[in-house]
């Protein structure tokens, strides 16, 4: 089963809208994703090579299996949730 971790700043106009949009979509596919400050956890942010936010990553814990950094649809969104349910 994959992780999905979604990195963001407090300061962040783009994952300030980006983020309730997760979360409905979250609620909606029965995704449990992992909600992470890119400047509080830097250990994982630096792990995961995080350098810009918003950014969601899918692992396997081992591999990276997705990353999108920026905002997506909420139809892009729902496709890749399910894609890794």
């Amino acid at each position: 089963m994959a992780d999905i971790l979604y990195f963001s700043t407090t300061w962040c106009g783009p994952c300030k809208m980006f983020k309730p949009i997760v979360q409905g979509v979250a609620a909606e596919t029965n995704t449990n994703v992992q909600y992470l400050d890119a400047e509080q956890n830097t250990q994982l942010a630096s792990k995961y090579e995080v350098r810009s936010v918003p950014t969601i990553i899918v692992t396997d814990g081992v591999n990276t299996l997705f990353r999108q950094t920026g905002v997506m649809s909420k139809q892009q969104l729902t496709n890749m949730f399910n894609q890794f349910k």
